[in-house]
């Protein structure tokens, strides 16, 4: 078995796009942990979380040889999960309007979904490039990179309470900005 644990990401997806397997478990290893967690908190469902990261991990091998990630692969990722949780949501909503899902048919709109995801993915792209530079570094500090707000503060040389404020704004014109998309989609 080859050491690709100390590939970046990017690397691990060129060798994904090649048909390489242990590039894909590598990456499997490296997120799913955090991608399980992020989706654990948020579905109150340990088996419906364990799905969607499944899912997700499953959609990125099918689509390998065609997949392209402008973001780096740690947002790519985030964002898909955030993706697929508003969809388990909307079907959750959907079974429970239905009498606990007794008349309730999924149908397969996968393509649709895809590009759905897609749109999304650049408009939360677009709204990260047009933070100020300074909220759009903490953003990208705290979302990307995973750093806490104390990190981000000794890294940065400010305040921890800058930090919040900037994170707050970020998130507050993000969070608008995906709404209004939410509603045009």
């Amino acid at each position: 078995m080859k050491d690709i644990g100390s590939h970046s990401d990017e690397e691990l997806i060129i060798l994904i796009q090649q048909d390489d397997n242990v590039a894909f478990e590598a990456l499997y290893e490296r997120y799913w942990k955090q991608l399980y967690y992020q989706a654990a908190r948020k579905t109150d469902s340990l088996e419906d979380a364990q799905e969607i990261v499944q899912n997700i991990f499953t959609s990125i091998w099918l689509r390998r040889q065609h997949l392209h990630i402008e973001s780096n692969v740690s947002s790519y990722l985030a964002v898909a999960v955030k993706y697929k949780i508003f969809k388990y949501m909307a079907q959750r909503y959907k079974r429970e309007a239905f009498n606990h899902g007794n008349d309730w048919v999924d149908f397969d709109n996968s393509t649709e979904d895809w590009i759905q995801f897609e749109e999304l993915r650049t408009r939360l792209d677009q709204l990260v490039a047009a933070l100020p530079e300074k909220c759009q570094l903490i953003f990208k500090l705290s979302r990307e990179q995973g750093m806490t707000y104390k990190q981000i503060a000794d890294e940065l040389d400010i305040s921890v309470k800058t930090v919040e404020t900037q994170l707050g704004r970020a998130l507050k014109k993000i969070r608008t900005g995906i709404q209004r998309f939410l509603i045009t989609l």
